[in-house]
């Protein structure tokens, strides 16, 4: 891959869906609306509307908190698989995780990933 040229929009277009697929899966509802930005040492995905009918019930009862705790607790189980889509996507070793949501419904899965792999796609020789 090193001697082709990385298409970040297309690794971009492969996180999001990846990483919403397993919300959805695990969640029984995905984002929806979520982007992904690709850096030459990070990957990052934010979610828009991503909470549950059952956890907004909770933050309405003003128990943000015990939706956050659930949350990171389930993001810190699923880290394999949310490591997985990235480093297929992009073809980079993911050395860092980190994932919070937010009380407005947004959430953030970011990845820290290892220099040297494919980081940004160039056309004119400045990175996009």
């Amino acid at each position: 891959m090193a001697s082709e040229a990385f298409d970040r929009n297309a690794a971009a277009a492969a996180v999001t869906n990846g990483i919403v697929g397993l919300h959805r899966e695990f969640y029984g509802r995905g984002a929806t609306t979520a982007r992904t930005y690709i850096t030459e040492s990070a990957v990052f995905c934010l979610m828009e509307d991503i909470f549950t009918a059952a956890e907004r019930t909770l933050i309405e009862a003003g128990r943000m908190e015990t939706v956050r705790q659930t949350r990171l607790e389930f993001q810190d189980a699923m880290r394999a698989r949310f490591t997985e889509v990235v480093e297929a996507a992009t073809g980079r070793r993911v050395v860092g995780f980190l994932s919070q949501v937010e009380v407005g419904g947004h959430g953030v899965e970011f990845f820290v990933t290892e220099s040297g792999a494919p980081a940004v796609a160039e056309t004119d020789g400045a990175p996009r």
